[in-house]
């Protein structure tokens, strides 16, 4: 029986891939084996002994310390692409009311609505929100993972231009992106063509303030700038800089920051782009799946510091190992099998970057299963290791 803590509401159709017969959901479980949260800000948290697994139902992975979790072998897992829909449909929101001062025009006709006159005050005032359409004109996408790349696509489909940069473009990616959509060779070039700007990266140490005073420099005058990524991507100072230069004429966000309120040509929403009850539950099916496939069987897909490694499950029993990514590992791991005359079905071994993972399916085990356990811990570089059955 695995115990599950939840750290928010998680859609119940997610919950319900994790069948009672070997899974407890406890909110309150101090020891659990496996804990799925969404926007909960797990950085303060103690790491339990027993905890197995983490799964954010949800793309971003920030407010999950996933050093420490790799420190412990921990698998933090996500949802991509599970809210892609959700968060394409509200960029393209935030694109049509950058332009046509809808937001502007709603406020101020509720401004009005005790005038005697309100029929005539409509016709002479609504010539103060005129705004130019997107037909003919350029969006550049920066980042095109599951979301840059619909929005590229829809973009197409309303009749722009379209204009993409990502330099660590995956195949699936490149298998959905439409032909039309050009290709340029760096972020520069993207901002010097565009007449509006979607941001689609990840928020890391590299990517932080992207749009910074460097690069507003190099933007064509007059762009609109979405970003319905992450925060820390834009600059504010630089930013606002850049507003009153005339160099960003309007700035649409999901992600409200005090001196971004009160400005005329700012639009913030307060976070809505996962915010859908189809995107929830997605999320929700997504990581409670790839939570129940590790814990029963020790298969890894869509981790964010673990590499994807999945082995079918043959009614064998099989041992998983994470470890640093050295040499000669694989010798090692051999060698204490070849001590307790394991006989090795399939052994799939997976690295990213600074960990590497194993699944080794044996036809039989010793009786000393717990030395054997022991032997694989004293190997220099492993970090965790599990005995599935």
């Amino acid at each position: 029986m695995f115990t599950i803590r939840t750290l928010n509401n998680i859609a119940p159709i997610g919950l319900h891939k994790l069948p009672d017969k070997h899974f407890k959901i406890d909110n309150n479980a101090e020891n659990p084996d496996g804990i799925i949260l969404r926007s909960f800000d797990m950085h303060n948290m103690e790491l339990n002994d027993r905890l197995m697994a983490v799964a954010r139902a949800g793309a971003g992975t920030n407010n999950v310390p996933v050093e420490r979790c790799s420190q412990r072998g921990i698998p933090v897992f996500n949802a991509p692409g599970g809210n892609a829909n959700a968060v394409k449909e509200l960029v393209l929101t935030g694109l049509l009311i950058s332009s046509r001062r809808i937001v502007d025009g709603s406020q101020w006709v509720q401004s009005i609505a005790n005038s005697e006159t309100l029929e005539k005050d409509i016709e002479s005032g609504k010539k103060n929100f005129i705004g130019p359409e997107v037909l003919g004109k350029t969006l550049g996408v920066i980042g095109l993972g599951a979301i840059g790349v619909l929005v590229a696509n829809a973009a197409l489909d309303l009749g722009m231009d379209v204009i993409g940069y990502d330099p660590f473009l995956s195949l699936e990616s490149a298998w959905h992106l439409s032909p039309s959509v050009e290709k340029a060779d760096s972020m520069e070039e993207v901002v010097a063509k565009s007449d509006y700007i979607t941001i689609h990266i990840p928020l890391n140490a590299k990517t932080k303030n992207t749009f910074n005073d460097d690069l507003f420099g190099k933007t064509k005058k007059g762009a609109r700038l979405l970003n319905f990524a992450r925060g820390g991507l834009v600059d504010n100072t630089a930013l606002l800089s850049a507003m009153e230069q005339g160099i960003i004429s309007r700035y649409i966000t999901d992600f409200p920051e005090k001196e971004l309120l009160g400005h005329e040509n700012i639009i913030v929403t307060p976070h809505l782009g996962a915010s859908t009850p189809e995107s929830e539950e997605n999320c929700a099916i997504m990581v409670a799946e790839e939570l129940r496939d590790y814990l029963y069987f020790g298969n890894i897909k869509n981790s964010v510091n673990f590499p994807n490694c999945t082995v079918p499950y043959n009614g064998k029993p099989r041992i998983t190992v994470s470890h640093r990514n050295i040499v000669n590992m694989i010798g090692q791991l051999g060698a204490v099998f070849t001590k307790y005359s394991i006989n090795i079905d399939k052994l799939v071994n997976n690295s990213k970057c600074e960990l590497a993972y194993n699944i080794i399916v044996c036809d039989n085990l010793p009786e000393n299963e717990a030395e054997l356990i022991q032997d694989l811990y004293a190997i220099n570089s492993v970090i965790k290791v599990r005995l599935l059955k």
